[in-house]
């Protein structure tokens, strides 16, 4: 069962992986201030869109009824 196009995943792949990249870029940045860094562990959330884009289902879509066309057979 999926519910996302080929668009909207790539779209969470690439969102996911930057969100996830920040855990470990943001503290090596020197501009960034310490308050910045210490929501950098946010990132982790990065690994929602990133599965939801490699499964192609969005449970949140499922439960408002939003229908995209699959690209798997």
């Amino acid at each position: 069962m999926c519910n996302l196009n080929i668009y909207s995943q790539t779209l969470r792949i690439v969102f996911g992986f930057i969100l996830i990249s920040l855990v470990w870029l943001a503290p090596q940045i020197p501009a960034l201030s310490p308050e910045l860094v210490k929501f950098s562990s946010f990132g982790w959330l990065g690994i929602i869109p990133l599965i939801s884009g490699i499964v192609a289902f969005c449970p949140i879509y499922a439960v408002l009824g939003v229908a995209q066309q699959c690209n798997k057979k």
